[in-house]
């Protein structure tokens, strides 16, 4: 608990803020799947170091969890470990550069390093686990990806209005110390 007047009129200020978010997020029209909006603004994606589609993947009915896995035993979302993408490209579309480039990381016993598109922001104790473990399927979160040519940070997935608003629906805990470490003291 806060002994410092100021810490409590930070929190009051901050949980007025977010009432006001949430309300304002819930009005907005978002998939039929995806539960958390959009972004307001526009976010560029991240240069990854193999060129990848998530359209043209998803189109051929992989799944999620064919490539990232861990989310059980990790904080983030594991990227794909080489020999799952080389498991279909060491035959499939072998003359495009970017399954060279993974041939070539294959070869040298590299993996792919990937760039994150979605932070956890500091200050926020976040997990996939208990979220997989509830039934909440990855289009909630992420939005409609299978149309993605380029992954980009196209929902405001790590804003805590929308957070908040999701639990609230949810009826999932909405304390502080559900997403935030706080001190003890």
């Amino acid at each position: 608990m806060y002994r410092n007047p100021l810490g409590r009129q930070v929190m009051f200020l901050t949980t007025l803020i977010v009432a006001f978010l949430s309300h304002g997020t819930q009005a907005q029209q978002v998939a039929a799947a995806q539960e958390v909006p959009n972004n307001f603004a526009m976010h560029l994606p991240p240069i990854q170091p193999v060129p990848y589609s998530h359209k043209t993947h998803l189109a051929l009915g992989l799944v999620c969890e064919a490539c990232h896995i861990n989310a059980e035993q990790s904080v983030h979302m594991g990227f794909p470990e080489i020999s799952t993408c080389m498991r279909c490209h060491n035959s499939i579309a072998t003359n495009q550069p970017g399954v060279a480039e993974l041939t070539r990381i294959s070869a040298s016993g590299g993996q792919i390093p990937w760039v994150r598109v979605y932070q956890v922001l500091p200050g926020v104790t976040w997990a996939h686990q208990p979220h997989v473990e509830a039934g909440v399927q990855c289009e909630a979160c992420h939005g409609d990806v299978a149309q993605l040519e380029i992954m980009a940070m196209t929902t405001s997935v790590t804003s805590m209005a929308s957070c908040i608003s999701c639990h609230q629906a949810h009826e999932a805990n909405i304390t502080c110390q559900t997403c935030h470490a706080w001190p003890t003291e």
